[in-house]
Protein backbone atom coordinates (compact mmCIF):
# COMPACT_ATOMS: atom_id res chain seq x y z
CA UNK A 1 0.00 0.00 0.00
CA UNK A 2 1.66 3.39 -0.95
CA UNK A 3 2.67 5.68 1.70
CA UNK A 4 0.74 9.05 2.37
CA UNK A 5 3.54 11.07 1.18
CA UNK A 6 3.29 9.07 -2.43
CA UNK A 7 -0.85 9.39 -2.77
CA UNK A 8 -1.66 12.15 -5.51
CA UNK A 9 -4.56 14.95 -4.57
CA UNK A 10 -7.31 14.91 -6.86
CA UNK A 11 -5.45 18.69 -7.79
CA UNK A 12 -2.46 16.62 -9.25
CA UNK A 13 -4.84 14.06 -10.71
CA UNK A 14 -6.75 16.50 -12.71
CA UNK A 15 -3.38 18.70 -13.64
CA UNK A 16 -1.48 15.32 -15.53
CA UNK A 17 -5.37 14.86 -17.11
CA UNK A 18 -6.22 17.50 -18.26
CA UNK A 19 -3.34 20.00 -18.74
CA UNK A 20 -0.81 17.62 -19.37
CA UNK A 21 -2.17 14.30 -21.19
CA UNK A 22 -4.39 17.01 -23.50
CA UNK A 23 -1.87 18.80 -25.10
CA UNK A 24 0.22 14.88 -25.41
CA UNK A 25 -2.91 13.18 -26.72
CA UNK A 26 -3.43 16.20 -29.32
CA UNK A 27 0.24 15.90 -31.21
CA UNK A 28 -1.40 15.29 -34.23
CA UNK A 29 -3.00 18.67 -33.99
CA UNK A 30 -0.36 21.05 -32.87
CA UNK A 31 1.99 19.62 -35.10
CA UNK A 32 -0.06 20.05 -37.66
CA UNK A 33 -0.45 23.90 -36.92
CA UNK A 34 3.62 23.85 -36.79
CA UNK A 35 3.93 22.68 -40.26
CA UNK A 36 0.97 24.69 -41.77
CA UNK A 37 2.51 27.32 -44.80
CA UNK A 38 1.53 30.58 -42.70
CA UNK A 39 3.58 29.39 -39.95
CA UNK A 40 6.41 28.33 -42.22
CA UNK A 41 6.25 31.59 -43.85
CA UNK A 42 5.79 33.77 -41.19
CA UNK A 43 8.91 31.55 -38.81
CA UNK A 44 11.43 32.40 -42.06
CA UNK A 45 10.01 35.96 -42.59
CA UNK A 46 9.29 35.34 -46.01
CA UNK A 47 5.41 35.74 -45.28
CA UNK A 48 3.78 38.35 -47.46
CA UNK A 49 2.46 41.92 -45.40
CA UNK A 50 -0.89 41.49 -47.10
CA UNK A 51 -1.11 38.02 -45.21
CA UNK A 52 -0.14 38.80 -42.03
CA UNK A 53 -2.34 41.80 -41.75
CA UNK A 54 -5.14 39.84 -42.99
CA UNK A 55 -4.50 36.97 -40.45
CA UNK A 56 -4.22 39.83 -37.57
CA UNK A 57 -7.55 40.78 -39.17
CA UNK A 58 -9.06 37.78 -38.66
CA UNK A 59 -7.49 37.43 -35.17
CA UNK A 60 -9.34 40.55 -33.64
CA UNK A 61 -12.62 38.48 -34.53
CA UNK A 62 -11.67 35.24 -32.46
CA UNK A 63 -10.10 37.92 -29.64
CA UNK A 64 -13.51 39.36 -29.51
CA UNK A 65 -15.41 36.03 -29.30
CA UNK A 66 -12.88 34.80 -26.53
CA UNK A 67 -13.77 38.00 -24.87
CA UNK A 68 -17.14 37.42 -24.77
CA UNK A 69 -16.61 33.97 -23.56
CA UNK A 70 -15.11 34.86 -20.67
CA UNK A 71 -17.42 36.91 -19.71
CA UNK A 72 -20.09 33.96 -19.75
CA UNK A 73 -17.04 32.01 -18.00
CA UNK A 74 -16.58 34.57 -15.05
CA UNK A 75 -20.56 34.74 -14.56
CA UNK A 76 -21.09 30.99 -14.21
CA UNK A 77 -18.36 29.78 -11.81
CA UNK A 78 -19.14 29.20 -8.50
CA UNK A 79 -15.80 29.92 -6.94
CA UNK A 80 -14.75 33.27 -6.23
CA UNK A 81 -11.12 32.67 -6.38
CA UNK A 82 -11.57 31.36 -9.91
CA UNK A 83 -14.36 34.11 -11.41
CA UNK A 84 -11.15 36.90 -10.07
CA UNK A 85 -8.80 34.36 -12.51
CA UNK A 86 -11.13 34.50 -15.32
CA UNK A 87 -11.35 38.63 -14.97
CA UNK A 88 -7.79 38.14 -15.26
CA UNK A 89 -7.57 36.48 -18.02
CA UNK A 90 -10.47 38.54 -19.92
CA UNK A 91 -8.30 41.63 -18.68
CA UNK A 92 -5.36 41.02 -20.10
CA UNK A 93 -7.23 40.26 -23.81
CA UNK A 94 -6.84 44.01 -24.85
CA UNK A 95 -3.19 44.16 -24.03
CA UNK A 96 -3.26 41.40 -27.28
CA UNK A 97 -5.11 44.23 -29.47
CA UNK A 98 -2.23 46.57 -29.13
CA UNK A 99 0.03 44.35 -30.34
CA UNK A 100 -2.02 44.15 -33.23
CA UNK A 101 -2.52 47.91 -33.54
CA UNK A 102 1.20 48.11 -33.48
CA UNK A 103 1.56 46.86 -36.74
CA UNK A 104 -0.47 49.82 -38.32
CA UNK A 105 3.17 51.35 -38.41
CA UNK A 106 3.97 49.38 -41.25
CA UNK A 107 3.84 49.83 -44.89
CA UNK A 108 -0.34 48.97 -45.03
CA UNK A 109 -2.55 50.06 -42.40
CA UNK A 110 -4.25 46.66 -40.62
CA UNK A 111 -7.94 46.90 -41.13
CA UNK A 112 -10.04 48.17 -38.74
CA UNK A 113 -13.12 45.52 -39.89
CA UNK A 114 -12.87 43.15 -42.47
CA UNK A 115 -15.11 40.06 -43.62
CA UNK A 116 -14.41 37.21 -41.84
CA UNK A 117 -12.90 33.82 -43.20
CA UNK A 118 -14.98 30.47 -42.87
CA UNK A 119 -12.36 29.14 -40.79
CA UNK A 120 -13.01 32.51 -38.63
CA UNK A 121 -16.98 32.08 -38.37
CA UNK A 122 -16.28 28.57 -38.09
CA UNK A 123 -14.38 29.08 -34.73
CA UNK A 124 -16.08 32.04 -33.31
CA UNK A 125 -19.33 30.24 -33.92
CA UNK A 126 -17.65 27.24 -31.87
CA UNK A 127 -16.41 29.55 -28.74
CA UNK A 128 -19.62 31.47 -28.67
CA UNK A 129 -22.00 28.60 -28.96
CA UNK A 130 -19.67 26.84 -26.07
CA UNK A 131 -20.39 30.32 -24.33
CA UNK A 132 -23.51 29.61 -24.38
CA UNK A 133 -24.16 26.22 -23.11
CA UNK A 134 -24.43 24.79 -26.63
CA UNK A 135 -22.36 21.86 -25.36
CA UNK A 136 -22.88 17.99 -25.44
CA UNK A 137 -24.27 17.67 -21.71
CA UNK A 138 -24.03 14.17 -20.26
CA UNK A 139 -26.62 11.13 -21.86
CA UNK A 140 -28.30 14.47 -23.58
CA UNK A 141 -26.59 15.51 -26.82
CA UNK A 142 -27.50 18.98 -27.91
CA UNK A 143 -28.99 19.89 -24.51
CA UNK A 144 -28.62 23.28 -23.39
CA UNK A 145 -27.33 24.15 -19.70
CA UNK A 146 -30.11 25.25 -18.41
CA UNK A 147 -30.34 24.73 -14.45
CA UNK A 148 -28.20 26.42 -11.81
CA UNK A 149 -26.10 23.42 -11.29
CA UNK A 150 -25.45 22.87 -14.86
CA UNK A 151 -24.38 26.30 -15.41
CA UNK A 152 -21.52 25.70 -13.07
CA UNK A 153 -20.14 23.39 -15.43
CA UNK A 154 -20.30 25.54 -18.23
CA UNK A 155 -17.44 27.98 -16.81
CA UNK A 156 -15.11 24.86 -16.63
CA UNK A 157 -16.28 23.53 -20.50
CA UNK A 158 -15.48 27.41 -21.62
CA UNK A 159 -11.62 27.52 -20.24
CA UNK A 160 -11.79 24.08 -21.71
CA UNK A 161 -12.16 25.49 -25.60
CA UNK A 162 -9.63 28.40 -24.74
CA UNK A 163 -6.95 26.72 -23.30
CA UNK A 164 -5.33 25.12 -26.28
CA UNK A 165 -5.04 28.08 -27.96
CA UNK A 166 -2.78 29.74 -25.20
CA UNK A 167 -0.59 26.78 -25.30
CA UNK A 168 -0.30 26.23 -28.66
CA UNK A 169 0.59 30.15 -29.37
CA UNK A 170 3.36 29.80 -26.62
CA UNK A 171 4.30 26.40 -28.56
CA UNK A 172 4.56 28.25 -31.67
CA UNK A 173 6.46 31.39 -30.17
CA UNK A 174 8.94 29.18 -28.80
CA UNK A 175 9.46 26.64 -32.28
CA UNK A 176 9.80 30.05 -34.06
CA UNK A 177 12.12 31.90 -31.98
CA UNK A 178 14.73 29.15 -32.09
CA UNK A 179 14.88 29.01 -35.87
CA UNK A 180 15.59 32.77 -36.21
CA UNK A 181 18.93 33.38 -38.14
CA UNK A 182 20.96 35.69 -35.62
CA UNK A 183 22.90 36.68 -38.73
CA UNK A 184 20.21 38.54 -40.15
CA UNK A 185 18.87 41.68 -39.45
CA UNK A 186 15.25 41.64 -37.81
CA UNK A 187 12.85 39.90 -38.59
CA UNK A 188 9.96 41.22 -40.02
CA UNK A 189 6.96 39.82 -37.58
CA UNK A 190 10.25 39.75 -34.41
CA UNK A 191 7.59 41.60 -32.53
CA UNK A 192 4.92 38.88 -32.99
CA UNK A 193 7.34 36.14 -32.02
CA UNK A 194 8.61 37.31 -28.82
CA UNK A 195 5.09 37.91 -27.63
CA UNK A 196 4.43 34.30 -27.70
CA UNK A 197 7.82 33.38 -26.83
CA UNK A 198 7.88 35.76 -23.79
CA UNK A 199 7.69 34.55 -20.20
CA UNK A 200 4.99 36.89 -19.75
CA UNK A 201 2.85 35.45 -22.07
CA UNK A 202 3.53 31.64 -20.89
CA UNK A 203 2.47 32.39 -17.61
CA UNK A 204 -1.05 33.11 -18.79
CA UNK A 205 -1.27 29.79 -20.49
CA UNK A 206 -0.13 28.07 -17.33
CA UNK A 207 -2.74 30.77 -15.60
CA UNK A 208 -4.95 29.27 -17.94
CA UNK A 209 -4.40 25.42 -17.23
CA UNK A 210 -4.26 25.88 -13.39
CA UNK A 211 -7.98 27.64 -13.88
CA UNK A 212 -8.99 24.53 -15.38
CA UNK A 213 -7.92 22.55 -13.24
CA UNK A 214 -9.45 24.05 -10.70
CA UNK A 215 -13.26 23.96 -12.63
CA UNK A 216 -12.58 20.38 -13.56
CA UNK A 217 -12.09 19.17 -10.00
CA UNK A 218 -15.87 18.36 -9.00
CA UNK A 219 -16.55 17.16 -12.55
CA UNK A 220 -17.44 13.23 -13.51
CA UNK A 221 -15.91 11.35 -15.99
CA UNK A 222 -18.20 12.07 -18.32
CA UNK A 223 -17.90 15.90 -17.80
CA UNK A 224 -13.90 15.44 -18.56
CA UNK A 225 -15.16 13.76 -21.74
CA UNK A 226 -17.10 16.58 -22.49
CA UNK A 227 -14.05 19.18 -21.99
CA UNK A 228 -11.94 17.22 -24.17
CA UNK A 229 -13.99 17.06 -27.19
CA UNK A 230 -13.87 20.87 -26.51
CA UNK A 231 -10.12 21.14 -26.37
CA UNK A 232 -9.74 18.80 -29.34
CA UNK A 233 -12.44 20.79 -31.52
CA UNK A 234 -10.78 24.38 -30.27
CA UNK A 235 -7.45 22.75 -31.77
CA UNK A 236 -8.95 21.58 -34.96
CA UNK A 237 -10.04 25.20 -35.41
CA UNK A 238 -7.03 26.64 -34.98
CA UNK A 239 -5.00 24.40 -37.49
CA UNK A 240 -8.03 24.94 -39.73
CA UNK A 241 -7.87 29.33 -39.00
CA UNK A 242 -4.16 28.92 -39.96
CA UNK A 243 -5.09 26.80 -42.78
CA UNK A 244 -7.13 29.60 -43.75
CA UNK A 245 -5.26 32.47 -44.20
CA UNK A 246 -4.65 33.36 -48.29
CA UNK A 247 -0.94 32.96 -49.17
CA UNK A 248 0.17 34.26 -52.54
CA UNK A 249 4.31 32.77 -51.98
CA UNK A 250 4.81 29.21 -52.58
CA UNK A 251 5.79 26.92 -49.77
CA UNK A 252 7.50 23.41 -49.05
CA UNK A 253 4.93 22.16 -46.77
CA UNK A 254 2.75 20.22 -47.42
CA UNK A 255 5.62 18.28 -49.63
CA UNK A 256 2.79 16.42 -51.41
CA UNK A 257 1.37 19.57 -53.28
CA UNK A 258 4.46 19.86 -55.24
CA UNK A 259 4.91 16.72 -57.06
CA UNK A 260 2.06 15.64 -60.07
CA UNK A 261 0.84 12.69 -60.06
CA UNK A 262 0.34 12.65 -63.55
CA UNK A 263 3.75 13.32 -63.91
CA UNK A 264 5.39 12.16 -60.57
CA UNK A 265 5.09 8.77 -58.36
CA UNK A 266 5.49 9.49 -54.81
CA UNK A 267 7.37 6.06 -53.66
CA UNK A 268 7.64 5.70 -49.59
CA UNK A 269 10.09 3.47 -48.10
CA UNK A 270 10.15 2.59 -44.20
CA UNK A 271 11.88 0.20 -42.09
CA UNK A 272 9.77 -1.74 -39.74
CA UNK A 273 11.44 -2.77 -36.51
CA UNK A 274 11.50 0.28 -33.90
CA UNK A 275 10.49 3.08 -36.88
CA UNK A 276 6.83 1.86 -37.45
CA UNK A 277 7.11 -0.82 -33.93
CA UNK A 278 7.05 -0.07 -30.50
CA UNK A 279 8.93 -3.19 -30.11
CA UNK A 280 11.79 -5.14 -32.04
CA UNK A 281 10.28 -8.15 -33.61
CA UNK A 282 13.38 -10.15 -32.71
CA UNK A 283 12.31 -9.86 -29.24
CA UNK A 284 8.47 -10.73 -29.89
CA UNK A 285 9.51 -14.08 -31.72
CA UNK A 286 11.96 -14.61 -29.29
CA UNK A 287 9.34 -14.11 -26.10
CA UNK A 288 6.84 -16.71 -28.09
CA UNK A 289 9.92 -19.15 -28.77
CA UNK A 290 10.06 -19.69 -24.74
CA UNK A 291 6.49 -19.14 -24.01
CA UNK A 292 5.66 -22.05 -26.82
CA UNK A 293 8.56 -24.40 -25.42
CA UNK A 294 8.06 -27.04 -23.27
CA UNK A 295 8.74 -26.95 -19.62
CA UNK A 296 11.86 -30.03 -19.93
CA UNK A 297 12.69 -32.58 -22.79
CA UNK A 298 10.82 -35.44 -21.42
CA UNK A 299 8.27 -36.80 -24.06
CA UNK A 300 10.26 -35.07 -26.47
CA UNK A 301 9.82 -37.14 -29.91
CA UNK A 302 13.07 -37.55 -31.83
CA UNK A 303 11.69 -36.01 -34.74
CA UNK A 304 12.08 -32.59 -36.59
CA UNK A 305 9.99 -30.89 -35.01
CA UNK A 306 11.06 -31.51 -31.23
CA UNK A 307 12.26 -28.18 -29.36
CA UNK A 308 14.26 -27.26 -26.60
CA UNK A 309 13.26 -26.59 -23.40
CA UNK A 310 12.44 -23.62 -22.03
CA UNK A 311 15.08 -23.08 -19.79
CA UNK A 312 17.50 -24.10 -22.53
CA UNK A 313 15.81 -22.04 -24.85
CA UNK A 314 15.98 -18.50 -23.03
CA UNK A 315 20.01 -19.62 -22.04
CA UNK A 316 20.72 -19.87 -25.61
CA UNK A 317 18.15 -16.56 -25.91
CA UNK A 318 20.29 -14.66 -23.76
CA UNK A 319 23.57 -15.78 -25.11
CA UNK A 320 22.91 -14.08 -28.52
CA UNK A 321 21.36 -10.94 -27.36
CA UNK A 322 24.80 -10.61 -25.15
CA UNK A 323 26.89 -11.76 -28.60
CA UNK A 324 24.91 -9.55 -30.66
CA UNK A 325 25.67 -6.21 -28.05
CA UNK A 326 28.90 -7.03 -27.41
CA UNK A 327 30.40 -7.21 -30.91
CA UNK A 328 27.79 -4.54 -32.51
CA UNK A 329 29.55 -2.16 -30.52
CA UNK A 330 32.98 -3.40 -31.52
CA UNK A 331 32.06 -3.04 -35.06
CA UNK A 332 30.73 0.36 -34.76
CA UNK A 333 34.34 1.29 -33.25
CA UNK A 334 36.21 -0.17 -35.73
CA UNK A 335 34.42 1.77 -38.54
CA UNK A 336 35.34 4.67 -36.67
CA UNK A 337 38.64 4.43 -36.55
CA UNK A 338 39.53 5.92 -39.37
CA UNK A 339 39.89 9.77 -40.10
CA UNK A 340 36.56 11.84 -40.00
CA UNK A 341 35.23 12.77 -43.52
CA UNK A 342 34.26 16.25 -43.49
CA UNK A 343 32.20 16.00 -46.60
CA UNK A 344 29.00 13.32 -47.07
CA UNK A 345 30.82 10.38 -49.59
CA UNK A 346 28.52 8.08 -50.56
CA UNK A 347 30.46 5.67 -52.04
CA UNK A 348 32.97 5.79 -49.51
CA UNK A 349 30.71 5.19 -47.07
CA UNK A 350 29.25 1.99 -48.85
CA UNK A 351 33.07 0.73 -48.50
CA UNK A 352 33.94 1.55 -45.25
CA UNK A 353 30.35 0.09 -43.49
CA UNK A 354 30.85 -3.44 -45.08
CA UNK A 355 31.93 -4.86 -41.78
CA UNK A 356 28.83 -4.00 -40.42
CA UNK A 357 27.21 -6.49 -43.47
CA UNK A 358 29.66 -9.04 -42.16
CA UNK A 359 29.00 -8.65 -38.60
CA UNK A 360 24.90 -8.83 -39.30
CA UNK A 361 25.93 -11.93 -41.37
CA UNK A 362 27.25 -13.46 -38.74
CA UNK A 363 24.58 -12.63 -36.03
CA UNK A 364 21.95 -14.50 -38.13
CA UNK A 365 24.01 -17.35 -38.78
CA UNK A 366 24.44 -18.26 -35.05
CA UNK A 367 20.29 -17.81 -34.66
CA UNK A 368 20.14 -20.29 -37.40
CA UNK A 369 22.90 -22.75 -35.81
CA UNK A 370 21.19 -21.94 -32.10
CA UNK A 371 18.25 -22.91 -33.24
CA UNK A 372 16.09 -20.40 -31.75
CA UNK A 373 13.44 -20.01 -34.11
CA UNK A 374 12.54 -24.14 -34.63
CA UNK A 375 8.99 -25.08 -33.77
CA UNK A 376 7.25 -21.92 -34.42
CA UNK A 377 3.54 -22.19 -35.45
CA UNK A 378 2.59 -19.56 -38.66
CA UNK A 379 -0.59 -19.13 -37.45
CA UNK A 380 0.84 -18.18 -34.22
CA UNK A 381 2.99 -15.97 -35.65
CA UNK A 382 0.05 -14.07 -38.01
CA UNK A 383 -2.17 -13.76 -34.32
CA UNK A 384 1.23 -12.08 -32.85
CA UNK A 385 1.47 -9.72 -35.69
CA UNK A 386 -2.34 -8.51 -35.61
CA UNK A 387 -1.57 -7.73 -31.68
CA UNK A 388 1.89 -6.10 -33.01
CA UNK A 389 2.04 -2.58 -31.06
CA UNK A 390 2.84 0.14 -33.59
CA UNK A 391 3.91 3.96 -33.48
CA UNK A 392 1.14 6.48 -32.46
CA UNK A 393 0.77 7.90 -35.95
CA UNK A 394 2.25 5.56 -38.98
CA UNK A 395 -0.79 3.56 -39.56
CA UNK A 396 -2.64 6.60 -40.25
CA UNK A 397 -0.20 8.28 -41.97
CA UNK A 398 0.21 5.11 -44.87
CA UNK A 399 -3.80 5.19 -45.24
CA UNK A 400 -3.80 8.83 -45.58
CA UNK A 401 -1.01 8.38 -48.06
CA UNK A 402 -2.72 5.49 -49.94
CA UNK A 403 -6.02 7.40 -50.00
CA UNK A 404 -5.21 10.74 -51.30
CA UNK A 405 -6.23 11.48 -53.89
CA UNK A 406 -3.90 13.71 -55.67
CA UNK A 407 -1.18 12.00 -55.17
CA UNK A 408 0.24 8.70 -57.11
CA UNK A 409 1.57 6.69 -53.41
CA UNK A 410 3.57 3.91 -53.84
CA UNK A 411 5.00 2.15 -50.14
CA UNK A 412 7.72 0.06 -49.36
CA UNK A 413 8.33 -1.63 -46.42
CA UNK A 414 12.77 -3.31 -46.31
CA UNK A 415 13.26 -4.85 -43.11
CA UNK A 416 16.36 -7.09 -41.57
CA UNK A 417 13.23 -8.64 -39.36
CA UNK A 418 13.68 -12.61 -39.85
CA UNK A 419 9.96 -13.36 -40.59
CA UNK A 420 7.92 -10.87 -42.87
CA UNK A 421 4.80 -12.92 -42.18
CA UNK A 422 5.16 -10.94 -38.70
CA UNK A 423 4.79 -7.67 -40.90
CA UNK A 424 2.57 -8.55 -43.10
CA UNK A 425 0.09 -9.72 -40.80
CA UNK A 426 0.39 -6.24 -38.47
CA UNK A 427 0.14 -4.48 -41.93
CA UNK A 428 -2.94 -6.44 -43.07
CA UNK A 429 -4.96 -6.62 -39.40
CA UNK A 430 -4.26 -2.17 -40.30
CA UNK A 431 -6.26 -2.41 -43.44
CA UNK A 432 -2.73 -1.81 -45.37
CA UNK A 433 -2.47 -4.76 -47.83
CA UNK A 434 -1.52 -3.26 -50.36
CA UNK A 435 2.04 -1.94 -48.75
CA UNK A 436 4.93 -4.03 -50.05
CA UNK A 437 7.09 -5.97 -47.73
CA UNK A 438 10.61 -6.78 -48.58
CA UNK A 439 12.42 -8.66 -45.26
CA UNK A 440 13.55 -12.16 -44.67
CA UNK A 441 11.18 -15.18 -44.26
CA UNK A 442 11.05 -18.45 -41.54
CA UNK A 443 11.73 -21.82 -43.42
CA UNK A 444 8.39 -23.85 -42.79
CA UNK A 445 7.51 -27.99 -43.03
CA UNK A 446 3.64 -28.06 -42.48
CA UNK A 447 3.28 -24.40 -41.41
CA UNK A 448 5.82 -25.19 -38.76
CA UNK A 449 9.21 -23.16 -38.70
CA UNK A 450 12.35 -25.30 -38.93
CA UNK A 451 14.41 -22.76 -37.29
CA UNK A 452 15.98 -22.06 -40.53
CA UNK A 453 15.88 -18.40 -42.22
CA UNK A 454 15.44 -17.19 -46.11
CA UNK A 455 17.99 -14.43 -45.51
CA UNK A 456 17.21 -12.07 -48.62
CA UNK A 457 17.55 -8.32 -46.47
CA UNK A 458 20.83 -8.51 -43.85
CA UNK A 459 22.85 -5.36 -44.17
CA UNK A 460 22.89 -1.93 -45.54
CA UNK A 461 24.21 -2.88 -48.73
CA UNK A 462 20.83 -5.25 -48.94
CA UNK A 463 18.70 -2.42 -48.02
CA UNK A 464 19.98 -0.40 -51.25
CA UNK A 465 20.26 -2.93 -53.85
CA UNK A 466 16.32 -3.76 -52.78
CA UNK A 467 16.16 -0.16 -52.85
CA UNK A 468 17.02 -0.27 -56.40
CA UNK A 469 15.53 -3.01 -58.19
CA UNK A 470 12.35 -1.45 -56.44
CA UNK A 471 13.15 1.67 -58.34
CA UNK A 472 14.32 -0.32 -61.66
CA UNK A 473 11.24 -1.98 -61.67
CA UNK A 474 9.06 0.85 -62.26
CA UNK A 475 7.83 2.40 -65.61
CA UNK A 476 9.72 5.70 -67.19
CA UNK A 477 6.33 7.57 -67.58
CA UNK A 478 6.69 9.17 -63.98
CA UNK A 479 9.61 10.63 -62.22
CA UNK A 480 10.03 8.83 -58.99
CA UNK A 481 9.88 11.17 -55.92
CA UNK A 482 11.33 9.05 -52.67
CA UNK A 483 10.98 9.42 -48.89
CA UNK A 484 12.75 6.62 -46.63
CA UNK A 485 11.95 6.64 -42.98
CA UNK A 486 14.31 4.84 -41.12
CA UNK A 487 16.17 4.79 -37.82
CA UNK A 488 18.99 2.53 -37.35
CA UNK A 489 22.77 2.22 -39.29
CA UNK A 490 20.94 -0.62 -41.71
CA UNK A 491 19.02 2.32 -43.23
CA UNK A 492 22.19 4.76 -43.42
CA UNK A 493 22.41 4.18 -47.32
CA UNK A 494 19.10 4.11 -48.44
CA UNK A 495 18.19 7.61 -46.39
CA UNK A 496 21.36 9.26 -47.89
CA UNK A 497 20.07 7.84 -51.62
CA UNK A 498 16.36 9.20 -51.14
CA UNK A 499 15.20 12.48 -52.16
CA UNK A 500 14.09 13.42 -48.65
CA UNK A 501 15.71 11.14 -45.52
CA UNK A 502 13.95 11.23 -42.66
CA UNK A 503 15.42 9.36 -39.41
CA UNK A 504 12.81 9.05 -36.58
CA UNK A 505 13.99 7.91 -33.22
CA UNK A 506 17.80 8.39 -31.50
CA UNK A 507 19.89 5.99 -32.81
CA UNK A 508 23.47 7.07 -31.48
CA UNK A 509 25.43 4.70 -33.57
CA UNK A 510 23.57 5.91 -36.42
CA UNK A 511 24.47 9.44 -35.69
CA UNK A 512 28.02 8.68 -34.61
CA UNK A 513 28.43 6.97 -37.93
CA UNK A 514 26.49 9.36 -40.15
CA UNK A 515 28.38 12.61 -38.90
CA UNK A 516 32.06 10.54 -38.93
CA UNK A 517 31.08 10.20 -42.62
CA UNK A 518 30.23 13.96 -43.25
CA UNK A 519 26.52 13.12 -42.91
CA UNK A 520 24.55 16.30 -41.35
CA UNK A 521 21.67 15.31 -39.30
CA UNK A 522 18.70 18.37 -38.79
CA UNK A 523 15.59 18.41 -37.12
CA UNK A 524 12.90 18.65 -39.74
CA UNK A 525 11.13 21.83 -38.55
CA UNK A 526 14.35 23.99 -38.50
CA UNK A 527 15.87 22.69 -41.83
CA UNK A 528 12.02 23.32 -43.59
CA UNK A 529 12.68 27.34 -42.45
CA UNK A 530 15.85 27.12 -43.87
CA UNK A 531 15.06 25.87 -47.08
CA UNK A 532 11.89 27.87 -47.26
CA UNK A 533 14.04 31.63 -46.26
CA UNK A 534 17.12 30.70 -48.56
CA UNK A 535 15.38 28.14 -51.22
CA UNK A 536 18.32 26.21 -51.07
CA UNK A 537 18.25 22.05 -51.37
CA UNK A 538 21.15 21.18 -49.24
CA UNK A 539 21.21 17.47 -48.76
CA UNK A 540 21.11 16.75 -44.79
CA UNK A 541 19.02 13.75 -43.09
CA UNK A 542 15.92 14.84 -41.33
CA UNK A 543 15.58 14.11 -37.87
CA UNK A 544 12.03 13.97 -36.07
CA UNK A 545 10.33 13.32 -32.76
CA UNK A 546 7.01 11.45 -34.21
CA UNK A 547 5.05 10.56 -36.85
CA UNK A 548 2.79 13.62 -36.96
CA UNK A 549 6.06 15.13 -37.89
CA UNK A 550 6.29 13.20 -41.17
CA UNK A 551 2.41 13.15 -41.72
CA UNK A 552 2.48 16.99 -41.39
CA UNK A 553 5.65 17.44 -44.03
CA UNK A 554 4.73 15.36 -46.47
CA UNK A 555 0.53 15.51 -46.47
CA UNK A 556 -0.89 17.81 -44.89
CA UNK A 557 -4.09 18.07 -43.23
Amino acid sequence: MASSSTVKSPEKIIEEVMAKKLWKRFKYEWTQALYTPFVVSLAAGTLELDTFLHYLAQDVHILRACVQAYERAEEYADDDDAKVEICKLRKSIPEKFKLHESFQRMSIDLPKESTLDAATVKYTDFLLATASGKVEVVKSPGKLATTPFEKTKLAAYIIGAAAPRMRLYVFLGKELNAVLDPEKDIHPYQKWIDNFSSNTFQAEAIQTEELLEKLSVSLTGEELDIIEKLYHQAMKHEVEFFLGQPLVQSTLVPMCRGPNPEEHRLVLFSDFDLTCTVLDSSAILAEMTMLKAPKTDQNQSGNQSARMPSNVLRSKWEELSKLYTEEYEQCIESVLVDDKIEKSDFIGLREAIRPISVFEEKANSRVVEFEVLKGLNVEHIRRAGEHMILQDGCMDFFHSAINNENLNTHIHVISYCWCGDLIRSALSSGGLDSVSVHANELIYENSISTGGINRKIESPMDKVIVWSNILGGYSKDRKNVTVYIGDTVGDLLCLLQADIGIVIGCSSSLRRLGAHFGVSFVPLFPAVIARQRLNTSERVLHTVSSWAEIHAFILGW
